[in-house]
């Protein structure tokens, strides 16, 4: 009996590349992005060039799709025709706005990453070795000034459960520079009251490396009423859970970040992750190192966190260049 011939088409080696991708444990988030990358750029080949497996792909054809890109805007394009029927992209707001730099690098990333493997797998020529992502001007991120913060703080009512917990939450991560994936991991055992002290084990965070966040004295007081207060509603393991003790997801604590937002009076576009870049930013500013802070941020490289977060004004140079200044630190005077 004869075998049967496997067509290796664009479907079998993104099947293949992502079985390559959990092997590697990669996050789900991160597989679920090159999936969806992938499965529109496969989409796109059979639609509008007519090419059914990578081999037929060329750096021309990627250039023409991101060309492509730039010009229908957001959501035009699709992986099927259930994917378009069951999200209705049609009627989004944002249905055919630009679609941003930082997306198209994304994209580029994404299929870079694709056909370096399958080049390296099938000993092909690698089509995106001349694709280069678009240089992307950073928009400085908003910064919450000392009054907002704790105007933010004041708007929660202690006596509601969420709110509490939210509460503790937002102090956190204002204090500690944790993601709030890596916040809403914790449980109570990560947390070592004594040494003021949480414990972020591999698998919770990003680099995949045990790390250790601290917090102060200030926190530590609140910590210590929410946990007295947490144990009379709830036995959760977690140290932020909902009351029945399930894990607070991260889009419904950022729906609830939102409300607080709005009831401080806050004009700001500032999100959860935004704690995470005031507390890098005030530690610069307070004098601590870039080495330390990479430390405690969790980054790969000294050189992630200058990228990610050095987003100083003249007023904070100027601050900063106070207590540095030659002149009036002499010893001699």
């Amino acid at each position: 009996m004869p075998k049967k011939v496997v067509e290796k088409d664009f479907d079998f080696y993104i099947d293949e590349y992502m079985y390559n991708c959990r092997s590697r444990r990669l996050r789900p988030k991160t597989m679920q992005s090159y999936e969806q990358t992938l499965r529109l750029f496969e989409r796109w080949c059979a639609d509008v060039v007519n090419i059914s497996e990578p081999a037929a792909v060329t750096d021309s054809v990627l250039r023409r799709y991101i060309c492509d890109l730039q010009e229908r805007g957001k959501y035009t394009f699709y992986a099927s025709e259930k994917t378009k029927n069951i999200n209705c992209p049609e009627r989004r707001r944002d249905y055919r706005n630009e679609i941003t730099v930082t997306t198209i690098n994304n994209y580029i990333r994404n299929l870079r990453a694709f056909f370096t493997w399958y080049s390296e797998t099938e000993q092909q020529h690698n089509p995106m070795e001349k694709i280069k992502t678009f240089k992307n001007g950073r928009k400085v991120k908003d910064y919450l000034e000392d009054e907002e913060v704790e105007r933010l703080l004041k708007c929660f009512d202690l006596s509601y459960f969420s709110e509490h917990r939210d509460y503790m939450i937002t102090m956190l991560l204002l204090d500690t520079g944790m993601r709030i994936g890596e916040c809403l991991k914790v449980t109570v055992d990560d947390v070592d009251m004594r040494e003021r002290t949480i414990t972020l084990p591999a698998e919770n965070t990003k680099g995949r490396k045990d790390r250790v966040v601290f917090f102060s004295v200030r926190a530590h007081r609140s910590l210590m009423r929410w946990l007295r207060f947490k144990e009379r509603y709830t036995d959760s393991e977690l140290l932020f859970s909902v009351k029945s003790g399930t894990r607070l997801e991260v889009h419904t604590f950022e729906r609830n970040f939102k409300k607080y937002i709005a009831a401080s009076d806050i004009a700001k576009d500032v999100t959860p992750h935004a704690l995470r870049n005031n507390f890098a930013k005030r530690c610069l500013m307070n004098g601590m190192d870039l080495y330390t802070l990479s430390r405690i941020l969790g980054h790969s490289s000294v050189t992630v966190t200058e990228k990610a977060y050095l987003d100083l004004t003249d007023r904070d140079l100027r601050h900063r260049y106070q207590q540095f200044s030659p002149l009036e630190n002499l010893r001699s005077r």
